[in-house]
């Protein structure tokens, strides 16, 4: 009973898709992690105002949150951490397997299916943005994130 009044107070403290400032982050989604190894989460910003930069990340759930890319070098598919990303207004940047994502380096608890937690991103003009996390099957993620039309990067 106290889990299900937690789940129900974050889901009404941070709503699915979040704003501020011109900038709206969608479908923010996890994968399964168990406590003490790293995690990932995912998501698409749009934005309708001025140009802004994401500068930085942070959840409670992990010791330390990095923002993140996937690249290839010499065929090898490597990621590295990345210290801002431009995001410019109605180009969506879309945070998915093999591109941008946020490194969850350190798991303070595991992330199973069906579970929530917040994730706040900060931008450089906008500020603070806290978006709820949902952890999701990989079929189920990749489903949502593929029928969003037009968000590549």
């Amino acid at each position: 009973m106290r889990n299900l009044f937690t789940a129900l107070l974050l889901a009404l403290l941070f709503p699915a898709a979040a704003y501020a400032d011109g900038v709206t982050v969608d479908h923010a989604w996890s994968r399964p992690a168990l406590a003490g190894r790293v995690g990932v989460a995912y998501f698409a910003i749009t934005d309708s105002g001025a140009p802004d930069r994401l500068i930085g990340v942070a959840s409670p759930v992990a010791k330390q949150a990095e923002l993140h890319e996937t690249i290839t070098e010499n065929g090898i598919k490597k990621m590295r951490p990345v210290d801002a990303i431009a995001v410019a207004p109605d180009k969506p940047v879309l945070f998915a397997p093999g591109g941008y994502h946020v490194m969850l380096i350190g798991l303070n608890q595991s992330l199973k299916i069906g579970e929530t937690f917040p994730l706040t991103l900060i931008f450089d003009h906008a500020g603070a943005v806290t978006v709820t996390v949902h952890v999701e099957g990989s079929r189920a993620a990749a489903g949502a994130a593929g029928s969003m039309p037009g968000m590549a990067h």
